[in-house]
């Protein structure tokens, strides 16, 4: 099991969690998803290694900013 944590900045709302999830839990392999627009933090666990790139460009695509921590 691989689990990521990345911040996210931007973020305010349950509405911009959920537009993270929507894009994320289209990445193969994703298993769970914890979004915080609080924290400004996502969690991503998947059964095998994650790309980062990919989780990164999911982020962008909801219209956020993401790196790994």
């Amino acid at each position: 099991m691989s689990e990521r944590e990345y911040q996210v900045t931007g973020m305010t709302c349950g509405h911009c969690e959920l537009s993270v999830r929507e894009e994320v839990e289209q990445l193969a392999g994703v298993t769970d998803i914890r979004v915080s627009a609080s924290a400004g933090r996502l969690a991503i666990s998947a059964p095998s290694d994650l790309d980062d790139a990919g989780v990164i460009a999911a982020v962008e695509e909801a219209g956020y900013a993401a790196v790994r921590v």
